[in-house]
């Protein structure tokens, strides 16, 4: 067999870990969260729960790094990455609303809340480009023609050049 049979059809990445910036703050956020936990002496589920979504994520940023996405074909990487999105907004919005019930006692506990609230939130954002990347992808396969709507400015005012009608102050 040929070595270039090998390779998967497309070159391309998938949208995935390595792409995107929302990863890597929410790998940072969720780091932050763990380390305040563990400054606070905070119950062991919370410190579980975090350090089993720091493994989760370090463990996708691998299979990406090592490319052993392209030899494991049979998986769906994007919906991979979908999935991994809620289910670490859910875990980490359960910690988050528990944790931050203990503003009045312990304030580094309420720190470590509100990085996990932000770590969820940045889930989201991550969930919504996945889900938006997946959706382009499959119109582009379907050969559906379709817009990319960067602004909703660009609607009011679609001509632009020296030509083009001026936009009011």
């Amino acid at each position: 067999m040929d070595p270039e049979d090998a390779k998967p059809e497309s070159s391309e990445a998938p949208s995935g870990n390595l792409k995107q910036p929302e990863t890597a703050a929410a790998l940072s956020l969720i780091i932050g969260a763990l380390a305040c936990f563990i400054i606070a002496q905070a119950n062991e589920s919370f410190i579980t729960i975090t350090s089993l979504e720091i493994c989760i994520v370090v463990f996708f940023i691998l299979i990406y790094v090592l490319t052993l996405h392209h030899l494991l074909t049979y998986l769906h990487w994007p919906l991979l990455d979908l999935t991994n999105s809620i289910i670490t907004a859910v875990f980490l919005s359960v910690v988050a609303i528990l944790a931050m019930q203990e503003k009045k006692r312990r304030h580094l506990f309420y720190v470590g809340g509100s990085l996990c609230l932000t770590a969820v939130i940045v889930c989201c954002i991550d969930a919504f480009v996945v889900t938006k990347k997946m959706r382009t992808n499959l119109k582009r396969f379907l050969g559906v023609e379709f817009e990319s709507k960067l602004s909703p400015a660009k609607d009011a005012y679609p001509e632009t050049g020296p030509d083009a009608p001026q936009r009011p102050a």
